[in-house]
């Protein structure tokens, strides 16, 4: 059994003009210290899924269908004491901004002293010593000064640690990290994805990843959901999917990367934008962006074709292949 299962999970949002769909149709699984990328535009629903997981969707979002099966429970339909049993203790999360995570009115000490005492009986000296414990293993320089201390006193990058450290402290079975490394500088991200790749494979803890970066994706993750307005797009192995992507979406992805472009030339980029979720368009909602598109991307929405071992939401896989195949022998 999966340690994580997500099964047609479907979040709206009810607003004055009616409901939207955030997600629709979401499913993917997740073994126990498996590494999971989740990529794709801002606005694609990758930070809505996130908190899906964990049945943090604010009002006026609700999840409408489907299941987040977690060990065999369905969180979605646990009570919320059962659910605190659950969230930064089996399952933790790290934010995008450590400075709207961490209390700024309380020492880093005093923060992870409470998390500990809040699931487990545990003396506070005996908590303070496990909070030491994590800031060694997050590779803090002097920890026993950084406990006393708040957190404008810390850099971005210490912060960031810190907030790596806490979600470490009940040792989880699942982190959810959710564009952890936004903040900070190219070397103090390469750094902290370093460290938190070594973490998990240390303590086999299961990663879920949430970010636009197709580098740190390549890097740290095994398994990869490409997604676009709301749906998941591709899924498969990271490198099947980095080497060879399938949907013309994940390949203007690619090709928008800087190494792909030609030095002096401007950046290849994917024309237009993310549809609003008012907006989305029938049928694959890729279709009014898409170099390939027919007539049938406009008024079916495309289901999953297996391609290798990844599988690919376009009604379009089959002619490309055919395409390329053909290119490929004219220029023999």
């Amino acid at each position: 059994m999966a340690l994580l299962e997500v099964k047609n999970l479907e979040v709206c949002f009810g607003l004055r003009s009616g409901t939207v769909t955030a997600l629709n149709d979401i499913n993917f699984t997740l073994d126990r210290g498996q590494r999971l990328g989740i990529v794709g535009e801002s606005g694609a629903g990758k930070s809505v899924l996130g908190f899906s997981i964990l049945n943090l969707i604010a009002q006026p979002g609700y999840i409408a269908g489907g299941q987040v099966m977690f060990e065999g429970n369905n969180l979605p339909s646990m009570s919320a004491a059962a659910l605190r049993k659950i969230r930064g203790n089996r399952i933790s999360m790290i934010f995008q901004d450590p400075m709207m995570t961490l209390n700024p009115v309380l020492t880093i000490g005093d923060q992870m002293v409470e998390c500990l005492k809040a699931h487990r009986r545990i003396s506070s000296r005996d908590a303070r010593r496990i909070a030491l414990q994590k800031l060694q293993q997050v590779q803090i320089p002097s920890p026993d000064k950084r406990l006393d201390q708040y957190p404008h006193e810390l850099s971005g990058g210490m912060r960031q640690r810190i907030v790596i450290a806490i979600a470490l402290l009940l040792d989880p079975d699942i982190i959810i990290a959710d564009e952890p490394t936004t903040a900070l500088d190219v070397t103090i991200q390469a750094e902290i994805m370093e460290l938190m790749l070594d973490l998990c494979e240390q303590h086999s803890v299961a990663l879920i990843l949430i970010t636009h970066d197709l580098g740190v994706v390549s890097q740290v993750t095994q398994h990869m959901l490409v997604m676009y307005a709301g749906r998941v797009i591709e899924q498969g192995p990271t490198k099947e999917i980095i080497n060879d992507a399938q949907h013309p979406y994940t390949q203007g992805l690619m090709n928008a990367l800087p190494q792909m472009a030609i030095p002096g030339q401007h950046l290849n980029q994917i024309r237009g934008a993310m549809p609003a979720l008012q907006n989305i368009p029938t049928g694959c909602a890729f279709n009014p962006r898409c170099d390939y598109a027919n007539p049938i991307c406009s008024e079916a929405l495309p289901g999953f074709t297996r391609s290798g071992n990844c599988q690919v939401a376009c009604h379009m896989v089959a002619q490309m292949k055919n395409d390329l195949m053909l290119a490929e022998r004219a220029e023999l």
